[in-house]
């Protein structure tokens, strides 16, 4: 890590710090995490709950900040993340730690003080995990950092689950376990289309160092094995079959989207169409799985707040 990225300091603002947060990240987090707390049994008090959902959204967001501020240098050096506040030298490193470390130990607190401390210490393991397993330790040192990687953004819908019940029981570990396994090929999908950005700066992403043909198959293999993981609480009768129909069906989609993109060798006009398509698809894939688990809940309890 280099001490420093521009020598060209510009005034920072609200705006600057809102963009530390990664707030396109962040909406994944927070959408999965509210899932996750209004799929759970039992009931919540809604400003308890709606804390909950804030300190998932402040710990991400501090977790990201980290991120950013450790890797300023990396991302000075790839074409998607050069406008970012660090690398455009629009504020001071030290800034973006420090205001990393302040939201994410406020998120821990207030978790645990405001709703309970199971759910605090889950959502400061994943601070951890992304912030220092992730950023520092696996990011540069291997092509699986994604893989074990992706254990940070499978933390959400546990900590609202845990919100509510304030224990751990294999269903919020089966949603763990599908944001899990979806990573990778979310992923490796738009690392196939920008590793060129990755060489650039040295990260041993999939593509850059096992080749593309080695990266499509995985994609490939984590969506059969996201197949039965997705449908599985239906199967443990965790959910009904408005959750198990559309997991199965949105997951037999991912699959067959997966097939070409696996085993193709070039497309006209655009090379990368398959892959920006199924990585699209990857977005829609989640969000959707999730909102049909909160529907299925509703549907069957008649209501979440009580």
């Amino acid at each position: 890590m280099t001490e420093a990225v521009s020598t060209t300091q510009l005034p920072a603002d609200w705006r600057d710090f809102f963009a530390l947060t990664k707030p396109r990240v962040m909406t994944l987090v927070i959408f999965t995490g509210l899932c996750g707390l209004l799929a759970a049994p039992g009931s919540i008090h809604p400003v308890i709950g709606f804390t909950a959902i804030l300190c998932i959204a402040l710990g991400a967001g501090g977790a990201a900040a980290l991120n950013q501020w450790w890797e300023a240098d990396i991302d000075a050096g790839m074409k998607r993340t050069a406008k970012r506040p660090l690398p455009s030298g629009r504020m001071q490193r030290t800034d973006a730690r420090d205001f990393g470390i302040l939201i994410s130990a406020a998120s821990v607190v207030i978790m645990g003080l405001g709703v309970n401390w199971l759910a605090a210490g889950i959502l400061a393991l994943s601070i951890f995990y992304y912030s220092v397993i992730y950023t520092i330790w696996l990011k540069p040192r291997t092509p699986q950092n994604i893989v074990i990687g992706g254990g940070a953004g499978a933390f959400p819908p546990m900590i609202g689950w845990i919100a509510v019940t304030g224990d751990i029981t294999l269903m919020p570990v089966l949603l763990f376990a599908i944001i899990f396994f979806w990573t990778p090929p979310h992923f490796w999908a738009l690392a196939l289309f920008v590793q060129s950005d990755y060489a650039k700066v040295g990260i041993p992403m999939m593509p850059v160092v096992k080749g593309e043909k080695s990266t499509r198959r995985q994609i490939l293999a984590y969506c059969v094995l996201l197949l039965p993981i997705a449908a599985a609480p239906w199967f443990i009768g965790g959910t009904g079959a408005i959750y198990g129909v559309t997991a199965i069906a949105l997951s037999l989609a991912f699959l067959l989207m997966s097939l070409p993109v696996a085993f193709r060798t070039a497309v006209e006009n655009d090379p990368m169409r398959l892959e920006k398509r199924l990585f699209g698809f990857s977005v829609f894939y989640l969000f959707a799985l999730f909102a049909a688990l909160v529907v299925d809940r509703l549907v069957a309890h008649h209501g979440v707040f009580g």
